[in-house]
């Protein structure tokens, strides 16, 4: 069974690196930031920050029956708007874990997703999920960094340490 506690443990070490990284692609010129790599989901390191943040804010909006999220990569040109969305999303979920309890945490219910079908979710595994989504993005956003020749630095992506 997952508690608040728990996911917090792991979800406020996953933003810290998230925004670790984020600074990082600060170092970026905007040309940079932008610039389409081929053999990426999301094409551009802005917008693969961009999605890895805004999955966290539909998710969490499933949870709390919001099926649908607005697209707005057109809001967050640049990374300060980033970090500012990225701190926005770690706020509304660091406060829906710190208000829950552990038997909903862990109670499977309906939820609508984009598919406008009714599935039976546990909000903790919607939480988790998250988690591990940001760091598949982070690799990515890691590998694109190398490839634009500004790698990251060691123990931006290791959510252990920091």
């Amino acid at each position: 069974m997952h508690t608040p506690e728990g996911l917090r443990d792991l979800h406020a070490p996953t933003h810290r690196k998230l925004a670790e990284l984020i600074a990082h692609c600060g170092a970026l010129d905007p040309e940079s930031l932008n610039r389409v790599l081929e053999g990426f989901g999301d094409g551009t390191v802005r917008l693969q920050l961009h999605h890895a943040v805004t999955a966290e804010r539909y998710w969490v909006g499933v949870i709390h029956g919001k099926s649908r999220d607005a697209e707005d990569e057109a809001e967050h040109p640049d990374i300060a708007s980033l970090e500012a969305l990225r701190a926005q999303v770690f706020a509304v979920t660091d406060g829906y874990l710190a208000g829950v309890s552990a038997a909903e945490l862990n109670t499977p219910r309906p939820m609508t997703t984009w598919d406008g079908k009714s599935h039976d979710l546990a909000p903790a595994h919607v939480v988790l999920r998250t988690v591990t989504h940001i760091y598949h993005h982070m690799g990515q956003v890691a590998a694109m960094c190398r490839l634009l020749g500004h790698p990251v630095t060691q123990g931006v992506n290791y959510p252990i340490v920091g």
